[in-house]
């Protein structure tokens, strides 16, 4: 397969769909009952609901979360998502917990977290990690336990704490520690002091970097949206779109998975996410490249922050659900994941498994009234959106006659996204769920698609039905 970047020309004329206004439509509940145009089959015989989603507020990484660690987010957002359904924590059967930077004190922070939560110590918990697909994973691993008959209520969620990750001392360091813990004599200890030089200290950072290629995510971006030929016009105005509405969203209360976190030995309760920033264009347009320097269009108003955050959702059986007399908010019908190059690809998840689920549900794309994908770039949404709609692309790299199509940009992350509310990579997978079944009950829709890039060149598209009982509280 030729890169992506040798291309560029036969791209051009792939069709970018307009940014329109900056303002969402507006999103009202109806007062008539709501009945769906179609329905999507239900593969499980089990007819999976996602009862409810909650979250801390996201903060960017060095703020009020600072001083934490990661199990005491997590735990917050189990707690809260019992009381918010009123489900008692007895109940929950097993416990799925996603985390990509972990702490190594809570290796499983899934049964961490449970624990200090306090659900019982007879329910099983463990740790997924898929990069920023984590808690989809989580969710979708909690499908097929259901399906398969060996659970009917299961929660899953993710965290991600990125004001403290594990920095680790150099392998050469960790070699002579080792070595030194088996010393038996102090001779022995001595002689392996002697050996030590200068370069032991250098630490090992962690970076959000490809292992394979050792390219940062940030330089594939810039690469993927020249490739495209995103202008850094175009991605300044989609950050500030991003950013825009998920200001209205919160000014208008539809962040309703937001559950506030009072911090440990203060009085301060953090109710809302501090990273959203509704700057004028000309001040985007004023920053420097962040990666590829002096001429790349990612900046840090452009590219999702390193973010502290974590997420949890209920999923069950429809059957238990309406023997609990629940009100869930939508069926969770079909997923793919996908894994393209992580070199030249690394970014494309969406575009790829957006006409697979679609294919898989037996939709097209003008069936969907919500989508929902994570924006870990602004020049890596647009790129998306062009590989959708052109038939190059789409006969040269994805075996399909014809392109997807053109998304419309009204159905499209209407209430912002990873650009403005923020990216605990663990943690977005729920937040994406939750928004797109919020917004489908709000918008008096049927389906949601939710889609997102991840680490490794992976990638996940979710269908999700509006459940007939559905509220947006």
């Amino acid at each position: 397969m030729a890169a992506i970047s040798v291309s560029t020309n036969l791209l051009a004329k792939a069709a970018l769909p307009s940014l329109g206004s900056l303002a969402a439509r507006s999103l009202t509940t109806s007062s008539t009952v709501w009945t769906p145009r179609k329905t999507v089959k239900d593969r499980t015989g089990k007819n999976i609901v996602f009862v409810d989603g909650v979250r801390t507020p996201f903060l960017t990484s060095g703020s009020d979360y600072q001083k934490l660690m990661p199990h005491q987010l997590a735990s917050h957002s189990l707690l809260h998502l019992m009381k918010k359904t009123g489900v008692p924590r007895e109940l929950v059967e097993y416990i799925i917990y996603g985390t990509v930077i972990q702490e190594v004190k809570t290796s499983n922070i899934g049964r961490e977290a449970a624990l200090s939560a306090g659900f019982s110590d007879k329910t099983p918990s463990h740790t997924v990690t898929m990069a920023c697909i984590s808690s989809n994973a989580g969710m979708t691993t909690g499908i097929g336990l259901i399906a398969a008959g060996a659970y009917d209520v299961i929660v899953a969620g993710g965290v991600e704490m990125m004001s403290d990750v594990p920095i680790r001392h150099s392998r050469k360091m960790r070699a002579l520690m080792l070595r030194a813990n088996k010393a038996k004599t102090l001779g022995q200890k001595l002689q392996l002091l002697s050996t030590i030089r200068p370069d032991f200290f250098v630490p090992e950072l962690p970076a959000v970097a490809e292992f394979s290629s050792g390219e940062t995510m940030g330089h594939s971006a810039d690469r993927l949206a020249a490739s495209f030929k995103v202008t850094r016009d175009e991605q300044d105005k989609y950050a500030l779109r991003s950013h825009t509405l998920a200001q209205e969203a919160t000014n208008k209360g539809y962040l309703t998975d937001i559950v506030p976190f009072k911090l440990p030995g203060s009085d301060k309760v953090v109710e809302k996410d501090n990273g959203i920033r509704v700057a004028p264009l000309e001040k985007l347009a004023s920053l420097k490249p962040a990666f590829v320097k002096p001429h790349g269009t990612v900046t840090a108003a452009n590219a999702s922050f390193l973010t502290d955050g974590a997420s949890a959702c209920l999923i069950m059986t429809e059957q238990k659900a309406k023997e609990l007399g629940l009100k869930p908010k939508c069926y969770l019908r079909d997923f793919v994941y996908v894994s393209q190059d992580p070199k030249d690809q690394l970014l494309l998840g969406p575009a790829y498994a957006t006409p697979k689920v679609l294919e898989k549900a037996g939709l097209a794309l003008s069936d969907i009234d919500a989508f929902e994908f994570h924006e870990a770039f602004a020049g890596q949404i647009l790129a998306n959106l062009k590989a959708m709609d052109s038939d190059w692309f789409a006969q040269n790299y994805m075996n399909r006659q014809s392109k997807v199509g053109a998304i419309d940009l009204n159905k499209f992350n209407n209430w912002g996204g990873s650009l403005s509310i923020g990216h605990p990579f663990a943690a977005t997978g729920v937040r994406l769920t939750v928004h797109a079944a919020n917004r489908l009950i709000r918008d008096d829709g049927t389906f949601g698609l939710i889609a997102a890039c991840a680490a490794g060149g992976q990638g996940v598209g979710m269908i999700v039905e509006r459940h007939p009982d559905g509220q947006a509280n």
